[in-house]
């Protein structure tokens, strides 16, 4: 990208997350502090090559595939510090990285503290596929007695069971049908 192109572009990325939409050229104008309209068409071009923007058929703008990249840093340790710089490495597209099959997932708000000795809280969100067969040890979503909960797929004497991953909750062992909605297959939470 040329020298600013990158800051322009966390600019629109900003205004996109503040209002659901991109902004017309005279605003981009405007957010950017530019003289004239002339310089936001040629940014404008050269983030469409580089696939950041779209142009809609009705001729507004529109995130392009690399419009959602996040910068990913070289690795930070968690135990003693480590020299600090520019350690930015790639991108990564966070959809894609935790979605493989878009039409088989959905994110599900985890209300309740029975995983949280598997490092899911409440609030957090689970990304499941709707997809089988559920393996013993994966983390499903289930529905029991018309009711979904979340919990590890286990086995007990030749039956299906649920674990919780906390002690103060009961293993789930089904009288009736048990259905598997989905997998987990990742989690994400928002730090306030």
């Amino acid at each position: 990208m040329e020298n600013r192109d990158d800051i322009y572009l966390a600019k629109l990325q900003d205004y996109y997350a503040d209002h659901g939409v991109l902004p017309p050229y005279s605003t981009i104008m405007t957010l950017l502090g530019l003289k004239s309209k002339s310089p936001v068409m040629a940014l404008v071009a050269r983030l469409k090559l580089q696939g950041f923007l779209e142009s809609t058929p009705e001729k507004r703008l529109k995130p392009g595939s690399r419009f959602f990249e996040r910068p990913i840093y070289d690795s930070v340790r968690a135990g003693l510090p480590s020299p600090a710089g520019d350690m930015r490495h790639d991108t990564l597209n966070i959809d894609e990285y935790l979605i493989s099959s878009p039409s088989h997932t959905v994110l599900v708000t985890v209300k309740g503290d029975s995983m949280i000795d598997a490092g899911i809280m409440p609030d957090d969100v689970v990304v499941v596929e709707k997809r089988g067969p559920a393996n013993v040890g994966d983390m499903v979503i289930a529905i029991v007695d018309n009711e979904f909960t979340l919990k590890m797929l286990g086995k007990e004497k030749g039956q299906f069971i649920l674990k919780p991953a906390n002690p103060a909750y009961p293993v789930i062992r089904p009288k009736g049908d048990l259905e598997i909605f989905g997998i987990v297959v990742g989690q994400f939470r928002k730090y306030k």
